[in-house]
């Protein structure tokens, strides 16, 4: 099993009501996740996130993961 440390992480991005996460990227992107909604939802945008980006975050968090 292996890891990668994805950098410090600031303390701004704290947990939020009705919200999983918050979830640290590689890219320096923090998206939580809307059960609610189903989807992922950028704090910084106030937007969800295309399903199509989130596939691509999580093929390059997997490409990391298995070097």
């Amino acid at each position: 099993m292996g890891y990668a440390v994805l950098g410090e992480r600031d303390n701004r991005w704290q947990p939020r009501k009705g919200l999983e996460g918050p979830f640290f990227y590689a890219n320096g992107r923090v998206l939580y996740y809307d059960p609610k909604e189903g989807q992922y939802y950028d704090p910084l945008t106030d937007y969800y996130v295309e399903q199509d980006e989130i596939n691509e975050l999580h093929a390059h968090l997997a490409r990391m993961l298995s070097r």
